[in-house]
């Protein structure tokens, strides 16, 4: 009993001294290098070089201002409903709001603010084009399905939406009409801007009032929309297009050629979180679209100043290709098949797209375009 615990004595003393020893190297080696929580941050930022060329600079400034534009619409509005004053003003302009139907009938189109400057510096920066396979004669309506969504569509938006890539210079006599939800038109300020775009409610009564009005009147659709805006992931495809069958009833209702437009490198601007089918976050992500209509992808981007932290998109080359149309007969009331018929002429036409131009604009994918819904 004595020689045990004489032993555990002394394993005990033993234990105390190489504790306290190694205490004491741990607190010489803090005090050797101590720990720099914020400059091992600024050590993962790449921030952006003082000598910058000023144009990219004005790009940069460019697509910041765009990115934010929903802010500082919102932020404007509140600050001027801090002045008592401008309440009648104010309460005039969201009654207007409130009863202007313009955004269902092809919007307030102005071609100075679709040619501005701005627009030219926004496209730059990527940079974006488009690139023409075949003539679109201005004798019929069109409507164009754009794909992918992406996270927010900035290609789309360089082609359908501004001057800035010469849309209209490369198809005279059409006239592009940008579509998405109709609860961007509810916001102040922002709603007039993108109506100034030529940018429209998705609406069937809005496709429809738009391609009434004769030959050269287009729309262009996202297709995909907030379930393919799930899927955006630098280097993939990976389309929502099966089950999309309203624009192209839409179109043969209306008599309108069906033309479809893949955008490369659309998927590239931005990182998103790893959201794949079955993860708890993709779950959260549908059910929040099935309750709001939309959804949030989780998303990142580089800063205003630095090159790898942030909300804005990265500098990545966006091609716009824009295929053969797809002629179709008018029929008010199509039926399913004839409605398949032309989905296929479609995505075949859209393939060619892909298998025609991936190995030029498409050469880091991780794999090839897949039609997933």
């Amino acid at each position: 009993m004595e020689v045990r615990k004489v032993f555990t004595s002394a394993t005990r003393n033993v234990s105390s001294s190489a504790l306290r020893e190694r205490l004491s190297s741990f607190s010489s080696t803090i005090a050797a290098t101590p720990l720099k929580p914020v400059a091992n941050l600024r050590a993962q930022i790449e921030f952006v070089p003082a000598k910058i060329p000023r144009k990219r600079r004005l790009q940069t400034l460019a697509v910041a201002i765009w990115s934010t534009t929903i802010v500082w619409c919102i932020a404007v509005f509140l600050l001027l409903c801090s002045f008592p004053p401008l309440w009648p003003l104010l309460a005039a302009y969201m009654l207007w709001v409130y009863v202007d139907k313009s955004p269902e009938h092809g919007g307030r189109l102005s071609p100075w603010f679709r040619s501005m400057a701005f627009w030219r510096y926004f496209a730059d920066y990527y940079p974006a084009s488009f690139l023409k396979t075949c003539e679109l004669p201005p004798d019929r309506p069109y409507v164009f399905g754009y794909h992918p969504h992406g996270i927010i569509g900035m290609g789309a938006i360089c082609t359908f939406a501004t001057e800035s890539i010469g849309f209209s210079d490369a198809f005279p006599g059409i006239i592009p009409h940008l579509l998405t939800l109709a609860s961007n038109f509810r916001m102040p300020f922002y709603r007039d801007i993108i109506l100034a775009m030529g940018i429209c409610s998705v609406s069937k009564q809005s496709c429809s009032n738009i391609l009434k009005k004769g030959p050269g009147n287009a729309i262009t659709i996202v297709v995909g929309g907030a379930a393919e805006s799930l899927s955006a992931h630098p280097g993939t495809a990976d389309l929502t297009l099966r089950k999309r069958l309203g624009f192209i009833k839409v179109a043969i209702q209306h008599g309108a050629d069906l033309v479809p437009v893949f955008s490369f490198g659309e998927n590239d601007i931005y990182k998103q979180m790893p959201n794949q089918k079955g993860t708890t976050l993709y779950t959260l992500q549908k059910k929040f679209q099935n309750v709001f209509g939309f959804t949030l992808p989780l998303f990142h981007g580089r800063g205003l100043l630095n090159y790898n932290l942030g909300l804005m998109p990265y500098r990545r080359r966006i091609v716009a290709v824009i295929g053969h149309p797809i002629h179709v007969v008018q029929c008010d009331k199509p039926t399913l098949e004839e409605i398949r018929h032309v989905q296929q002429q479609y995505i075949d036409e859209l393939m060619w797209i892909w298998n025609t131009y991936k190995d030029e604009f498409a050469r880091a994918r991780k794999r090839e375009l897949s039609i997933i819904e």
